[in-house]
């Protein structure tokens, strides 16, 4: 036991315990997604977050030890997401051809997204510092944190109500499609990258290829429109 002990030690203070922790409990939960047959409830990124944060908390150990081996796979992220292109690319014509449409329904979903959290949440009488890093919730997360920064809001915070709101759609989406008889993947990829930015984009491109690219059109979408016009209306709004 004293062994064992000395073990732990040793590797929760080194960068291979966050990337060995990371890549052993992510590969885990998706064995896991995938015999479930990709049931929405077993989100991986989901189970992955549960399982490393109840660990952190059962072992104390601090956040920085953890993440200075999980900045390894972190810095993967922006080649994730500039994949996402590939896609569009693809389909190309198509969504030329569609831009319009595209742009104006990004605009009203990015308009109701914000609108409803900000009005939710005056209606329950939190500060205005809050309401402020709420309206960026549906961009991804370090995006929503430049733009609660501009307008007044609190960075860390609007981090938090960002990867909420992804997790939120990831896991209900197909429930509210299937409740609302959606069933068009280029339909449902759009609204899910719309309303959960990249979690939403990640979900959509594990169960179809088109609602994948249209959901990665959504995020980068979404990212371009939020950054430009919402201090703009924060600031005309006082």
């Amino acid at each position: 036991m004293a062994d064992f002990v000395q073990l732990w030690v040793y590797l929760s203070s080194t960068p291979l315990f966050g990337l060995t922790a990371t890549l052993l409990t992510y590969v885990t939960a998706q064995a896991f997604y995938e015999r479930m047959q990709r049931a929405p409830w077993a989100n991986p990124v989901l189970w992955s977050v549960l399982c490393i944060g109840a660990v952190l908390l059962v072992t104390r150990t601090p956040y920085p030890t953890y993440f200075a081996g999980a900045q390894f796979v972190h810095v993967l992220l922006g080649p994730a997401v500039v994949a996402l292109a590939w896609p569009l690319w693809v389909r190309r014509a198509e969504a030329r051809q569609r831009g319009v449409a595209l742009v104006l329904a990004a605009l009203a979903g990015g308009i109701a997204a914000a609108a409803c959290a900000v009005a939710l949440g005056w209606a329950l009488g939190l500060p205005d510092e809050v309401l402020r890093s709420l309206a960026p919730k549906s961009v991804t997360a370090p995006v929503a944190m430049g733009i609660a920064e501009r307008i007044g809001g609190v960075p860390a915070l609007s981090a938090v109500f960002a990867v909420l709101t992804g997790m939120v759609g990831a896991l209900s989406a197909k429930y509210l499609f299937d409740l609302l008889r959606i069933d068009v993947w280029a339909v449902r990829g759009f609204a899910l990258g719309t309303a959960a930015h990249g979690l939403g984009a990640a979900r959509a491109m594990q169960v179809d290829a088109d609602a994948g690219a249209y959901a990665g059109m959504a995020l980068g979408l979404q990212v371009l429109l939020a950054s430009l016009l919402m201090p703009l209306a924060f600031r005309w709004l006082g």
